[in-house]
């Protein structure tokens, strides 16, 4: 029972820290484009007209 009075807080700070990660993510762009990746690895980047 005495190991909960460490555990507890360390859980409480692994999840805030888990949260302030996800809310960096979000507000730094990281999910505003979820299709262009997809589309990305589909292109062979060939785009220009052989010369």
């Amino acid at each position: 029972m005495n190991m909960l009075i460490y555990l507890i807080p360390i859980a409480l700070f692994l999840g805030g820290l888990g949260l302030f990660a996800f809310l960096w993510a979000l507000k730094s762009g990281q999910y505003t484009d979820l299709e262009g990746a997809a589309w990305r690895v589909l292109d062979d980047g060939d785009d220009r007209p052989d010369v």
